[in-house]
């Protein structure tokens, strides 16, 4: 069986769970991972000791655009005038 994915690295992520994520390309879900193990063996219950082989191939990488600081000047704040909210 020959499944497809996108991977999303993202080492600054806020949160563990965030830094890597897999994903369907088509759905965009999490892919569980257990249950296409279980869809390839069948409908039989038991316990089976599976191999599992994982090939990875990156097929397109795409990065990730940087976000832009902006740098304020504050000479150029100083000498405009600024508006105050009327009581």
């Amino acid at each position: 069986m020959i499944e497809h994915y996108i991977l999303n690295l993202n080492p600054t992520a806020k949160h563990e769970w965030d830094r890597c994520i897999l994903r369907d390309p088509l759905t965009g879900q999490r892919p569980d991972l257990a249950k296409l193990v279980a869809e390839a063996i069948g409908a039989n219950a038991g316990n089976y000791l599976v191999s599992v082989n994982i090939e990875i191939k990156v097929l397109k990488q795409t990065n990730v655009p940087q976000t832009e600081q902006l740098s304020l000047n504050m000479s150029e704040m100083k000498d405009k005038p600024q508006l105050r909210e009327v009581a």
